[in-house]
């Protein structure tokens, strides 16, 4: 079933979590890679997107990081003690903000900062007609083994197996919606969906689409983004 919209896109930022895995002294999406906060580099990507009608980053309480950046994009202090608790109070700050229900969302961890405005627009133009929407993702490209007592139990067909990314992208209603009956054990927003019935679409991704979670992947992300500044 495919439906047209003129809906609006918007963008929100997860960036109230901490990353304990990453070994940083304190959160790690302000950590500096490539010469600023990781965060920049993520917004840096969908600042340069300008069919996005907004972008809301979610910071913990207290968080004053963004008061003295000069990003270009609204910031709610509303970030709860999971990811699905602070989407599902950013998608409430978003629509505070003027957004509604059939407007799109597209959630992005601040921790994947080697997103590119590309790929967005990828995302964007493959779901904007969904009936459900999507997500970016990646093929499984290693052999998958199921472990048992520190050994292998068994080799896993990888054939149907993906990588889920992000961004994500659904309605903000039925994100909303989802993520309230789902409740906080999901840790994206497809599971969300999922639980609800619903089958998001997988938009293939890029490799270098990954998500900053431990110590050298620090080494990792700035090696990229070096790379891309001699492009």
């Amino acid at each position: 079933m495919q439906q047209i919209t003129t809906s609006r896109f918007f963008a929100l930022i997860p960036c109230a979590g901490y990353g304990s895995r990453s070994g940083a002294a304190g959160p790690k999406q302000y950590q500096p890679i490539a010469g600023q906060p990781m965060v920049l580099h993520t917004l840096a990507a969908f600042t340069a997107v300008p069919r996005l009608a907004g972008i809301l980053v979610v910071v913990s309480p207290g968080d004053l990081f963004f008061d003295q950046q000069n990003a270009m994009v609204l910031v709610a202090a509303c970030g709860g003690s999971t990811r699905a608790k602070t989407v599902l109070n950013g998608l409430t700050a978003l629509q505070a903000q003027g957004a509604l229900a059939d407007d799109w969302v597209l959630v992005h961890d601040a921790a994947r900062c080697l997103v590119t405005p590309a790929q967005i627009e990828a995302l964007m133009d493959a779901c904007q007609h969904d009936a459900v929407g999507g997500l970016l993702a990646l093929k499984l490209p290693d052999t998958l083994k199921q472990a048992q007592d520190g050994r292998v139990a068994q080799t896993v067909d990888r054939s149907d197996k993906w990588l889920a990314q992000t961004p994500q992208m659904f309605r903000i209603g039925a994100l909303q919606q989802a993520l309230q009956m789902a409740g906080d054990a999901v840790t994206d927003e497809s599971s969300a969906m999922e639980f609800v019935g619903l089958q998001p679409r997988l938009i293939e991704g890029s490799a270098q689409n990954f998500k900053v979670t431990y110590p050298q992947d620090f080494a990792l992300a700035h090696a990229v983004l070096a790379a891309r500044a001699l492009e």
